[in-house]
């Protein structure tokens, strides 16, 4: 029996449409779309395994080696920058890391900038490359009341339509890095298996 490619899945509807890729390329594995409770599913005749994941912990099963291939968001790499191969831009889950504030506000360069975000590593990162004194304030959610009650003065997230900042009196002042989902390897996989997972890269990029 061959040894089977194991294969990270963020859960979710960016999983979804990124299994739907890997089928299409020609490995399919009709178990992943039962409604189950199981989280690992095999197809030993296209040789994968899949498993779903949380889409923030992908790069973490990858990089340890549980997985050998993944699927994050650019996001996901440039805040924890893990140590894998990004092999591929799948071109799906498609958004932008971006600077919002309350409509109308201005910046005042004489104070220290006010930033709140799940993204602090993003965050201090853009800000350094300007020069800004930032006081980062680090929030794992509903990140769009900190500048609404006053508790910063902008909020650096990833915005995808802009909905929920507009209903919420906010609006996208600077955009710092386009978003969307990458294929990555694990490096010590990707060196005993390269052949093999190029194939796989060439056939979900063709896809």
């Amino acid at each position: 029996m061959r040894e089977l490619l194991n294969i990270a899945l963020p859960k979710g509807r960016l999983g979804e449409k990124v299994y739907a890729r890997f089928a299409e390329a020609g490995y399919p594995c009709p178990l992943v779309l039962e409604n189950s409770r199981k989280l690992i599913f095999e197809n030993e005749e296209a040789g994968v395994r899949y498993f779903w994941v949380k889409p923030s912990d992908v790069a973490i099963y990858v990089e340890r080696g549980a997985a050998d291939i993944g699927v994050a968001g650019k996001d996901i790499l440039l805040e924890y920058a893990p140590a894998v191969y990004e092999l591929a831009d799948l071109d799906v889950g498609k958004c932008r890391m971006a600077v919002a504030a309350k409509k109308g506000w201005r910046d005042d360069t004489e104070r220290t900038l006010r930033v709140a975000t799940k993204f602090p590593n993003i965050a201090r990162s853009y800000y350094a490359g300007k020069s800004r004194e930032i006081e980062l304030i680090h929030l794992n959610g509903s990140i769009e009341l900190a500048p609404i009650l006053g508790m910063s003065d902008v909020i650096v997230d990833i915005v995808e339509t802009g909905t929920t900042l507009k209903e919420n009196d906010l609006e996208p002042i600077e955009d710092i890095v386009p978003i969307s989902a990458r294929l990555i390897a694990n490096r010590v996989s990707y060196q005993f298996a390269q052949a093999q997972l190029d194939a796989l890269r060439d056939a979900l990029v063709r896809g």
